[in-house]
């Protein structure tokens, strides 16, 4: 039996050929991108719809997930079997797993801290806000940049430095040619990040406003239908001659 739990109860696999536990970094960036994704939808539901109930579900699932990577087994995490499954066919890039739990372990805090304030005390505010974004934030490095913000913690904190970082990271001294930025790179940037700038002055000062487009639109709208009634309602020469356009009025609905 006590076999049994060690073999399913252990953070990060042991290979012969690594001096600690590992992870596969390609399961665990796609394991964030899923959870960025979902963050996201929730996030938007809330902030735009206020909509509360996709956050708090996303925060169950979130917590549920964190719980069982964390203190069970990171094979379980129903997020990373779904990114197991989308990479599979990807040759593994193992990182190691102590780093991995810490910047997991910071999750988790936070998963705590939105579910009290959520789901225990139904409060919104900016705690929320700050909480969320930093969520938001970890996941978005980790996704796109396969940058574990939380494991560059560990290496501030723990003297027993983080081994196997994703792309070698840890390893990296001297820079390759492919990898290093010139004066020119960096001159398009801002030259571009000007250009959209400007283009989006000048589309804010030429675009007429949403709502002056809507009230346009009401308006037309409105003249449209007092045209049509007015055409319905103009009462025939026979009436008025025989004297009964009050009761033609009265018959047709116009007033």
């Amino acid at each position: 039996m006590g076999l049994t739990m060690n073999s399913l109860v252990h953070f990060g696999e042991l290979l012969p050929e690594y001096g600690v536990r590992v992870l596969n970094e390609r399961e665990v960036r796609a394991g964030a991108g899923i959870l960025f994704f979902l963050a996201i939808i929730s996030f938007l539901n809330a902030w735009l719809l206020g909509d509360l109930l996709p956050t708090k579900v996303f925060v169950m699932a979130f917590l549920v997930d964190f719980i069982i990577r964390i203190l069970i087994n990171p094979r379980f995490s129903p997020s990373l079997i779904v990114g197991r499954f989308f990479v599979r066919n990807q040759k593994p890039e193992y990182v190691g797993a102590p780093q991995k739990r810490f910047a997991w372990s910071i999750g988790l805090v936070l998963a705590l801290i939105v579910f009290y304030q959520v789901i225990v005390r139904h409060v919104i505010g900016p705690i929320n806000l700050l909480v969320c974004s930093i969520f938001l934030i970890l996941l978005f490095f980790e996704t796109a940049f396969g940058i574990c913000i939380g494991c560059s913690i560990y290496n501030l904190i723990y003297t027993d430095k983080a081994q196997l970082c994703p792309g070698n990271e840890c390893e990296v001294d001297k820079k390759h040619e492919v990898q290093t930025i010139s004066t020119g790179q960096i001159v398009v940037v801002v030259v571009f990040l000007a250009l959209v700038w400007g283009d989006a002055h000048w589309l804010s000062t030429t675009t007429p406003c949403i709502d002056a487009i809507q009230n346009n639109q009401a308006a037309h709208a409105d003249e449209e239908e007092s045209s049509v009634v007015e055409d319905r309602c103009r009462v025939p020469d026979l009436s008025i001659a025989i004297g009964h356009a009050n009761n033609w009025k009265l018959h047709n609905n116009c007033k």
